[in-house]
């Protein structure tokens, strides 16, 4: 979460998917600011998609575009949000 020139808190999302068959790089799915991204957030939850909270990695991908790959320069922090994801698929599964 981000705060704005006000002091209020604003909540921003990016959403990202990556098919390793069928892309070479993970791409923007969704992003949003506000309601949007409470929505993105919300839509996550129900299908029991794992959230990271990286705020300069949401500021940094919220400059792209829906469906822009995102750039070789942003693959090792992209990679870390997927190391997170595997390994809370995999908790999940133990339980």
């Amino acid at each position: 979460m981000k705060k704005n020139q006000h002091n209020n808190p604003r909540k921003e999302a990016v959403a990202l998917s990556y098919d390793p068959g069928k892309a070479d790089a993970p791409k923007i799915v969704a992003r949003g600011k506000g309601i949007t991204a409470e929505s993105i957030i919300e839509k996550a939850k129900e299908n029991q998609i794992p959230i990271q909270e990286d705020a300069t990695l949401v500021e940094i991908l919220s400059q792209l575009n829906i469906n822009d790959k995102i750039p070789e320069e942003l693959y090792e922090a992209v990679a870390e949000v997927f190391a997170f994801i595997y390994r809370a698929d995999q908790e999940a599964g133990k339980k």
